[in-house]
Formats: structure tokens, sequence, C-alpha cells
């Protein structure tokens, strides 16, 4: 498994992007990855699709969780140095990635049904945290590896700015043919780019009626006091887990004792992300999540 060479240097976000991403809830970073990459990538999402025919729909269209356990060659995503900043300058170093998923939607020959598909990540977070706006808690990273610059592609469609309101207007059952949100617009983007995103803004995928197959990977990172969704339990007994480095490791789950004490972020120092952004003199205190 050899991944290309990246060059970017860690950083972390800027106070333009922060004031950005605080009131749209989301930045695209545009060129994230190099051409070398998104052939690495896709090369690899290929290959797990041709082997997941049990998983894919009856349109062909494959949404796989755990990324990185159903295909390893993704797990430089996961600390990505051109993406992960933005990650750690929001979250802080006791972060872990808690939901992934690969998505491959190959064309729609036939109109499908309607289907209310807007929602907020965070699942029962949304129905069991009372507060008015609910908390960030996590964030989102889309590496986008086929060509969806135009509308109509299956692309993800969200209401910028919609990341501090709880209740989307909508209709009375998800099958009831329903306008738009006021404010909605696709993402257009280009392989290679990333979009960064509040778990909490509005957002739906679109069917993808056009000759390109749409293909992404999604890494959703959140505390570590806050239990992993994602299948991660036998990575160590991967025979490609000894590539993996520190900081991967606690992403995907696997730093501490298993008491549960640690992921309270009660040793940043035996912490591998906080021994990372020290030792590159990144522990701004202008970032209070970085500071233990």
């Amino acid at each position: 498994m050899s991944t290309p060479v990246m060059k970017h240097a860690w950083k972390s976000m800027t106070l333009t992007e922060r004031d950005q991403f605080e009131k749209d809830g989301y930045l695209l970073i545009r060129g994230a990855l190099s051409q070398e990459e998104v052939d690495f990538y896709t090369a690899a999402i290929d290959r797990v699709y041709e082997t997941a025919a049990a998983e894919r729909s009856k349109e062909g269209s494959l949404h796989l969780l755990s990324a990185v356990r159903n295909c390893p060659e993704l797990v430089s995503m996961l600390d990505h140095p051109a993406v992960f900043g933005y990650v750690w300058s929001m979250l802080g170093w006791n972060a872990h990635v808690y939901h992934s998923h690969i998505d491959v939607h190959p064309r729609i020959t036939e109109r499908k049904p309607f289907w209310w598909h807007w929602h907020q990540d965070g699942g029962r977070q949304n129905r069991e945290i009372e507060t008015d706006p609910r908390p960030r808690l996590s964030v989102k990273l889309a590496f986008w590896l086929s060509d969806v610059s135009e509308p109509g592609r299956g692309n993800l469609t969200i209401v910028p700015g919609s990341h501090k309101t709880n209740w989307l207007p909508g209709p009375p059952k998800r099958d009831v043919e329903w306008p738009q949100p006021p404010g909605a617009i696709q993402v257009t983007v280009n392989p290679g780019d990333v979009l960064f995103f509040d778990r909490r803004i509005w957002h739906a995928r679109s069917d993808n009626y056009s000759d390109f197959t749409r293909k992404v990977a999604f890494f959703g990172y959140t505390y570590r006091w806050i239990t992993i969704r994602d299948e991660v339990a036998d990575l160590p007994q991967q025979p490609w887990w000894d590539t993996v480095n520190p900081v991967q490791r606690q992403l995907l789950g696997h730093v501490g004792d298993g008491s549960g004490d640690h992921a309270w972020g009660h040793y940043p120092e035996t912490t591998p992300l906080y021994g990372e952004l020290s030792g590159r003199g990144l522990l701004d205190s202008s970032i209070p999540a970085l500071i233990p």
C-alpha cells in the first residue's frame, strides 16, 4: 500500500477562514489533492466498488461505511496535510474519526420518486440535545474524486448558513413533493477539491442523471469522548496496520488503555496529535481547544 507523497505543510486555518466557516458553515478547499493522489484514491475506490456487489443498490450506487476499514488506501486522507488543519483548528487535539463512508453513484437512467433527503448529520444528537442552536460537536471532510463541476451530477446540496438553525421547514412526510429550502445551492467541485463542513449544516445528496459517476470519501471528526460509529475494533490485526502513523491510529480510535479515561483528554502528552502539534509549534493560545 504505497500512497503518493504529500508536500503540504501543516497549518491552522486563518482568521478569515474561521470567520467564513462560522458564517456559512462550510469551506471549499480547491485543488487540495494532486492529480497523482486523485488517481491513486480513485483506483482504490474502484477496486472496492468491484468487490462490493452485494452492498450496491439496484441502480448500482454504493454507500459503504467505515471507509478505511474497507479501503485501507484511504488512511492517508485521515490527516491529509492540505486539509487536516481545518479539523484540529476547530476541534483541537483530542479528536478522532467517528463516522466515515465511501460513496459511488453512477448515472441514474430512470427518474426516481421524490424523497426529502434534507438532514443534519449526527442522528440522535439532533433529537436528544435540547439547546438552540445545537452544539457543533463534529465536522466533516469530503474528498471529491470525480467531476461534479456542473449541477445535475449528484452534487451535494446545502443551505449556506443553516448550521445554526435547528429545524428546516419541510413536508409532512418525506415522500410528499416539496420545494427545495430557500437558499439551497448545489456544490460544484472538481476532482481533488475538498469540502470542509459543520455537521449541523442542512444538506442533501441530489440524484445523478449525468454521464459522470460521482465518487467521494467522507470523514467525520468529533471529540474522543464521543463514541465511534465506524467498525474499527479489528484494525490492529490488519496486515497494513504497522504502516499507520500514531496520529492516524488516534483518529481510528486506537490510543489509550481502553479505560476511556484517556479519551477524555487527561493525558495530552501521550496523545499523538497533541505531541505532533506541540512539536510543530502549533499549539496556538488563540484556539482554546488546542491547549490542555
